[in-house]
Formats: C-alpha cells, structure tokens, sequence
C-alpha cells in the first residue's frame, strides 16, 4: 500500500486492473467516517460506497489498518510551505494551527490507532515542514525533532480535550460547567478549587476554550522552546 501512495510499483496482484485510485478509497471512508464516526468505517461499508464488492477492496488495500493510512493520507492532505521569512514561533505557530484545523474537519483522526512513525508522503510533508520551523535555530537535529513531536503531542490532546465543544459557539459550556462546579465544590473537601472559582469573574468563564486556551497553551509551550534555544545559543 505504501509503494501505491508513493507511485512506486509493486508486486503485480491478480485480477483486472484497478479503476480507482486510493484517494478515491480514502475519500469514501472519510465521508463515512465524517457522518457516522470511525467506528463506522468497515471494509464492506467503504466497497460499497464505491460499488464493488469487498474482495475487490482488498485488492488495493491489505488490510484496515492500510485503509486508515490511506483514510489520514487524504484527511491531512499536504501542509503547505511555510513563509521562509517569518520567525521560527511564527513558522511553528503556523504548522501547528493547520494540524488543529485538520482535526477539527475530521475529528475522527484522534481515534486512529497509532502503530508506528509516519512513512506515507503527506505525512512526511508534515514532518517536513515541522522541522523546517526551527531551521536557523541553536537546536540540535535531536532537539529539533523532539520540539517538533512536543507540539504534535500538545494540539493532538487539546484537539481531544475540545473536540466535543467546537459548536459551542456561544461559551455555554464553559459557564454552564463553572456553575455546576461551583454547586460541587465544596471548600472544604476542595478548598483550593473552590478559591480558585471564587476569585474568578463569571466573564473569564465566556471564553472560546478551543481557540483562546489553545494558543495560551500553545505559547506557553513554545516559550519553554525559547529558552532551550537561548540555552543552546549560550553554548
């Protein structure tokens, strides 16, 4: 499967030559995926979308576990070139929120079981320009790689953590859970929540979680980056 989405040829398979490509394939079962969830993404349900029958999906794609590298492949697409004149915060900034736009288009992607480093094009392409934020930095390779995974591994949990409230257009959900928090908790078994809640004014509690605590994180992040950068400039 991976020769095929890399355009490489592999071993000729039986049958008559196939007539869909595996952007086809994986397009089908996002929109499944993209309706009713993952969970509803089956070899049978993706060949009948595409109106053969199972066995001939096995002729493109071994297994699920290849349908959903194929299904990620066309979910993420390509994260286009980063501006070579912008800092590396602003070029880092930049490839994190097009992966967090890509999970919020298909929320599903956070469910994908991960069994091991990225291997197909696209998903190199985002490694790519990922490194590529902090060339002309005092990172080492080393460090580069794992500032890199550092913020993959922060938009994935908050896209996670949000990801069930991106139509809360209106900040309900937050002031909806301050007030039940506050009926819960009670200072004396939870003094410190308790405080915290009651220090707060009810307008911090209207915010957008998936945008604003997103880049407050996201910041706070990349400033510990900074300072290993300034650490690494000093040596």
């Amino acid at each position: 499967m991976l020769q095929q989405l890399w355009g490489l040829e592999g071993p000729a398979r039986p049958g008559p030559k196939p007539t869909f490509q595996l952007g086809d394939i994986g397009a089908a079962a996002i929109r499944i995926a993209d309706e009713s969830g993952l969970g509803a993404v089956s070899m049978s349900k993706v060949a009948g979308a595409l109106g053969f029958t199972t066995m001939s999906l096995y002729r493109y794609v071994d297994s699920k576990d290849d349908l959903y590298v194929v299904m990620l492949e066309v979910a993420f697409g390509s994260p286009g070139p980063l501006d070579p004149k912008a800092g590396w915060r602003e070029r880092i900034t930049a490839w994190a929120v097009s992966f967090r736009d890509a999970i919020r288009r298909h929320p599903w992607v956070l469910q994908v079981p991960v069994l091991e480093p990225p291997l197909s094009p696209l998903q190199l392409e985002w490694m790519e320009r990922g490194l590529q934020a902090f060339e002309d930095t005092a990172l080492t390779p080393r460090d580069s790689l794992s500032a890199m995974l550092l913020v993959n591994i922060y938009v994935r949990g908050t896209g996670a953590l949000t990801v069930n409230s991106l139509t809360d257009v209106d900040g309900e959900a937050g002031k909806t859970y301050a007030r039940r928090l506050k009926m819960l908790a009670d200072p004396d078994r939870f003094p410190t929540i308790a405080r915290n809640l009651q220090a707060r004014p009810p307008e911090d509690f209207d915010v957008d979680y998936d945008a604003d605590e997103f880049f407050f994180g996201l910041n706070t992040v990349l400033d510990g980056i900074e300072a290993l950068i300034a650490r690494r400039t000093k040596n």
